[in-house]
């Protein structure tokens, strides 16, 4: 049994609850729900849904669920008071984040924040997307408000199906497109059904491959330069290989046109699978944006997008564009019923799309972040010019290049100054803590992920003032070894 719960609907976070494997059903829910605490999916004091309502979403028996509830109260993972239901005991296990760890040295309430990721949350065209909200209801079919289809609202689909060839340059009629909640739910589902191991990039985000290790997915690192991915690094071992092609995250630059090719004739020879995560493709400042992967064998190559970075991570839409072989597996692991995204969010974002408000509102963006990246960039020219900054073609983050064994210090210095900022070292592949240059290990670069997208108008200034503050100070010159007295004759 494999049971996933929209925990938007039920457990009030953003992560889903899972029961797999066979067996007794009580037993199965009972260390989902201990994971889900002792992971910090569940915080001390969080409300659980009556018992009756987690049933009926789980399709189990209404006691199978009241007497796990009343044997976790008996554990001590649950507390009932009559009056308040169940929720999480506050002397629960002890808990570790599920997302992206603190470092010990960041701020646990910055001032300012310029960790990357996500867009300004203020700018979210709020007019725009009601009247598209309210056109799209208007006209919305019976069936809209039934179960739903896991391929997700056709309208949608054939909307980004036009969408994604005109400006992405991608292959694919409607029926290859299938609806998921984002990114990392694409990848969820890709993981089930194209089993591993996986290559994937030496610099990511931990997140993702964190999520391909809970599915029993292992990844190992491919190096990383200032072409992108070395592709020349895979093996027929590889079930997949996990690509930022557009925009290698977080280092910046696009993959080099023979690697492409290259990664494309492997995946041919092999059998395997190019994931193409197409972070920030949209987002590119000084030239047109660069086409996908995808496009140059739909049958080996899979895209997989989202809104989360031209609209907002809230709305839980993404896709992914498929293989024709793989579309009936990976709407098969997704379940029965659409459970995962509103059937009237996605009808919403087909007419934002279609009416133009969507390309109206990345070209908004677009303008918005290259002010913030000039912004960054003369900053640091006037008060840090000994720090290069690179991958700033596009996205919505930098990598300010740092002295060797200061990236730590960096970010120590950051929080002093009440500044949420990321290393560099924090996205490298465990597998990956250095490089080999023939028989001399080469440590990988310091550096700082500086997202600029995310402060309001107000706030940036002083986030990038906090910012140049935090910096190394220019390193002084090594100092000329005395001259030594000639040897004696």
């Amino acid at each position: 049994m494999n049971s996933w719960v929209n925990s938007a609907e039920v457990l009030g976070s953003d992560l889903p609850l899972e029961l797999s494997g066979t067996g007794n059903r009580r037993a199965l829910l009972m260390d989902a729900l201990r994971e889900a605490v002792r992971s910090g999916r569940l915080a001390p004091g969080t409300r659980l849904p009556p018992y009756r309502s987690l049933a009926a979403d789980l399709g189990l028996a209404r006691n199978t669920v009241a007497d796990a509830y009343a044997e976790l109260v008996a554990e001590g993972w649950l507390a009932a008071r009559q009056g308040s239901g169940t929720r999480v005991a506050e002397r629960a296990a002890p808990v570790t984040p599920v997302h992206r760890p603190r470092t010990p040295e960041r701020a646990a309430r910055p001032v300012h924040d310029l960790v990357q990721g996500q867009p300004d949350p203020s700018v979210f065209p709020r007019t725009a997307w009601l009247a598209s909200a309210r056109r799209a209801l208007a006209a919305a079919p019976d069936d809209a408000f039934g179960p739903g289809d896991p391929h997700g609202r056709p309208e949608l689909r054939r909307a980004l199906a036009g969408y994604l060839a005109r400006v992405r340059g991608v292959r694919a009629s409607p029926e290859r497109i299938v609806l998921c909640s984002g990114a990392a739910h694409g990848l969820r589902l890709l993981a089930e059904v194209v089993g591993g191991p996986w290559a994937a990039e030496e610099y990511g985000l931990p997140f993702h491959r964190g999520l391909l290790a809970s599915h029993g997915v292992g990844t190992r690192p491919l190096g990383v330069d200032a072409d992108g991915a070395r592709v020349d690094g895979l093996t027929r071992r590889d079930r997949a290989v996990l690509l930022t092609p557009a925009h290698q995250f977080p280092t910046g630059g696009p993959l080099h046109p023979a690697r492409r090719a290259a990664v494309v004739d492997w995946a041919r020879a092999t059998g395997g699978l190019v994931v193409e995560d197409d972070y920030d493709g949209e987002f590119r400042y000084d030239r047109q944006p660069v086409g996908a992967v995808q496009g140059l064998d739909p049958e080996h190559v899979v895209l997989v997008g989202s809104v989360s970075k031209s609209l907002s991570p809230a709305l839980r839409i993404g896709w992914m564009v498929l293989p024709q072989r793989l579309v009936a597996p990976v709407v098969a692991a997704k379940g029965e019923r659409e459970q995962f995204s509103s059937a009237t969010e996605q009808l919403t974002l087909a007419d934002f799309i279609e009416s133009g408000a969507y390309d109206r509102q990345v070209r908004r963006m677009r303008q918005r972040h290259r002010r913030r990246r000039d912004q960054l960039v003369a900053a640091l020219h006037a008060r840090a010019p000994h720090v290069r900054v690179t991958g700033i073609a596009a996205g919505l983050h930098a990598v300010l290049e740092l002295p060797p064994g200061t990236e730590r210090s960096a970010v120590r210095a950051a929080a002093w100054q009440g500044l949420a900022v990321e290393g560099l070292g924090d996205y490298l592949h465990p597998g990956a803590e250095h490089r080999t240059a023939g028989d001399t290990l080469v440590p990988h670069r310091d550096g700082l992920v500086v997202g600029y997208a995310t402060p309001a108008e107000s706030a940036y200034p002083e986030a990038l003032d906090a910012l140049c503050r935090s910096l190394p100070p220019v390193s002084p010159p090594p100092v000329p070894a005395p001259p030594q007295p000639p040897a004696a004759p």
